[in-house]
């Protein structure tokens, strides 16, 4: 493995940890704090797992990283879309059937939705709809959608990066103003604001395109610079101690990854558990919580309800992952390969620079 292969493999890496850590947190502490464990675990170790809730945070950096890249070799907002749209789909529709089937029969009833409500889920539009999640975890998968359709608008009607750092300096702007007056916000200015324009998670995918820009391009002009120094401390502001600094964390963490100094992440343990975050993310939660509701109910103790719990998440995201979602991205990859290499007639098959 060379050292560019290893930098983004460590990448993945990381995405897998993150993951990691919010099944935990989910299983363990927000378990005990919804229903209740049978069994108590260490101060320490609770307090640690806490953080586990702010690894979406470093999936949005991941995001923000991934998407401009994908969007400097794709041709069109269309293609671009069919790119995401296969990305995350495939598997969310899968997790979505697994889990609609698994709380209607193993509970916990709290979480059952109507099928009416499922088939929302499916579009990721149903929290503007008003819907319920089908799985809690769904709720940043709103805002990954969301951030998809403002960046195909700004990068293919902008085009020029010049005009794009105006449009991410206004969005940083609003974003702290957001979060510094977030209970002043105008009840006509909320949905824009706290929704559409995420203020909370909106610099987290900016600071992640910036340090794109500066792994590509090298050092980044003055302007973009500070653009990158205000998404990082934006955490600072947003979230409360000790989790700001963990925030900030990540930041530094990912930086690291990406300037190659945790190449020694990208081994086979820690690849494979990046390659199955997506979809352990998609069926972790209230299927985990179904098993280990049974678990309890069967008599058995709690830490082995969670440990089956975890072992039923990573056997269905091995299962997604291998059948589901990686063959439907290989079938999207060949026919687009087939359609770069035959252009239409007098147009010129490319990446946009």
């Amino acid at each position: 493995m060379n050292s560019s292969t290893a930098r983004l493999g460590s990448l993945d890496a990381l995405r897998g940890l993150a993951a990691l850590g919010v099944v935990l947190f989910h299983y363990l502490p927000y378990y005990d704090k919804l229903f209740g464990h049978a069994f108590e675990l260490p101060q320490l170790l609770t307090d640690t797992l806490l953080f586990g809730r702010y690894g979406v945070h470093l999936f949005f950096i991941l995001s923000g990283f991934v998407i401009f890249m994908t969007l400097e070799r794709t041709r069109n907002a269309a293609l671009f879309g069919m790119a995401r749209g296969m990305r995350l789909l495939p598997a969310l529709w899968t997790g979505i059937v697994l889990t609609f089937i698994s709380v209607h029969l193993l509970g916990p009833e709290s979480r059952a939705v109507s099928f009416e409500t499922a088939l929302l889920n499916a579009t990721l539009l149903h929290e503007y709809l008003g819907a319920e999640h089908v799985d809690g975890a769904y709720w940043s998968l709103v805002i990954e959608a969301t951030f998809y359709a403002w960046m195909a608008l700004l990068f293919y009607t902008l085009r020029d990066w010049s005009r794009l750092r105006l449009a991410f300096w206004a969005w940083m702007l609003v974003s702290y103003a957001g979060v510094i007056w977030w209970k002043q916000i105008p009840e006509s200015l909320e949905f824009l604001v706290k929704d559409l324009m995420f203020v909370k998670y909106a610099p987290l995918f900016i600071g992640g395109m910036l340090i794109f820009r500066i792994y590509k391009y090298g050092r980044p002009a003055a302007s973009d610079a500070i653009l990158l120094a205000l998404a990082v401390c934006h955490g600072l502001v947003t979230y409360k101690l000790p989790y700001s600094l963990f925030v900030l964390g990540c930041f530094t963490v990912f930086s690291l990854a990406v300037a190659g100094r945790l190449n020694w992440l990208a081994n086979t343990p820690m690849l494979w558990l990046g390659r199955l975050s997506y979809s352990l993310y998609l069926v972790h939660q209230n299927i985990g919580y179904g098993v280990i509701t049974w678990s309890y109910n069967a008599g058995l103790p709690g830490w082995l309800g969670v440990c089956l719990a975890l072992c039923m998440a990573l056997l269905l995201a091995s299962a997604i992952h291998y059948s589901i979602e990686k063959p439907a991205l290989q079938r999207f990859r060949a026919w687009r390969s087939r359609a770069d290499a035959s252009p239409a007639p007098g147009a010129t098959a490319k990446a946009i620079d």
